[in-house]
């Protein structure tokens, strides 16, 4: 196979605020994989809290690029399972795992969700994030993107005013994230409140390792609780089953598609609810996301549309959430620039 990398800095229409971090720019590694004329497209985004840069990311690759050459490539699954001997991280795993399924899908001539035996007959809208900033920009957000689902960012010391204000503005269904900012008994007398809200569910309230925490707070809580930073990898799912009601799996965190599907199948054994997640990532990661979407209960594949400008096409998000897929085969992306 012959592989580029390449890094992208892609501009975000507004500030992205979570309660531990704000950022204007985010930094992403698109990689392609090519064989007998077709080439595939994936993309793992840097990340601060789990100390990922592009640079790191593309050292890791480039030490094993000979390797990666000389491989004879058959299907993703075997490709990823000879990924993991590499000692490389999740996120370069992840970008090379999701070029390699876009790959065979186009060598197949099929998309991956056919490929995986769904259909879209039936799958959930995404939601459109607001992160946090002051309640006046908030509120202008949402104004300025009308939707029918919203994540709302939390983790300050008025994260219940905050949601008033916005559903002052809007009927919408509203989730929260509150990225491991709360305690346990905060995010049981908040989940009262924000059930009268009309907020559906809570994603990430405490810090990622307190799972007593998260224990009381599946008992007490007013409404499901969903996993994120305590679900990264194939091995947290069961950890997860007793203290929450779902799980959000990011294909950067656990290493793309091929252990996603994993993880999906997991999941539901064990009676917890689904969703897929993004981070930042333009529509080559996102039209990733868009082949599992048959698969998931909730997702949050709104990336690509808070960039100023997009670096490729693939599926697009119709104003009222419907998912229209390319028919180029694979999860559909052509690289732009």
């Amino acid at each position: 196979m012959e592989i580029l990398l390449k890094k992208y800095v892609l501009k975000l229409k507004h500030a992205f605020g979570i309660s531990r971090e704000s950022y204007d720019y985010q930094d992403t590694l698109i990689i392609s994989l090519s064989l007998n004329g077709k080439t595939g497209y994936g993309e793992a985004t840097a990340n601060s809290y789990y100390n990922i840069t592009v640079e790191k990311m593309q050292q890791e690759i480039t030490s094993v690029k000979k390797d990666i050459e000389k491989y004879h490539f058959t299907t993703p699954e075997d490709f990823h399972k000879w990924l993991t001997t590499k000692k490389l991280s999740n996120f370069s795993i992840c970008a090379l795992d999701l070029a390699a399924n876009d790959l065979f899908g186009k060598l197949k001539n099929k998309p991956l969700y056919k490929i995986w035996d769904t259909t879209l007959d039936k799958y959930p809208v995404t939601n459109y994030t607001i992160g946090i900033a002051s309640v006046e920009k908030m509120v202008e957000k949402m104004a300025e993107k009308p939707w029918p689902l919203y994540k709302i960012k939390l983790g300050t010391d008025n994260d219940i005013k905050i949601v008033q204000e916005l559903r002052k503005h809007s009927d919408a269904i509203f989730r929260v994230d509150a990225n491991c900012a709360w305690t346990a008994q905060q995010t049981i007398d908040n989940s009262k409140l924000l059930k009268e809200l009309g907020v559906e569910f809570i994603e990430q309230p405490l810090k990622a390792n307190d799972l007593k925490g998260y224990e009381k707070v599946k008992k007490e809580s007013h409404l499901p609780i969903i996993a994120d930073e305590s679900c990264i990898v194939e091995e947290d799912v069961q950890k997860c089953a007793g203290s929450f009601d779902g799980i959000n799996i990011k294909l950067t965190k656990c290493g793309g598609l091929t252990p996603a599907l994993r993880m999906i199948k997991k999941a539901k054994k064990l009676g917890l609810k689904v969703m897929v997640g993004c981070m930042t990532e333009s529509t080559v990661g996102i039209s990733a996301i868009a082949q599992l979407l048959p698969q998931l209960d909730y997702v949050d594949m709104d990336g690509a549309m808070l960039l100023e400008s997009d670096i490729a096409t693939g599926v697009i998000i119709r104003e009222n959430g419907k998912v229209v897929f390319p028919d180029i085969a694979g999860s559909g992306i052509t690289l732009r620039v």
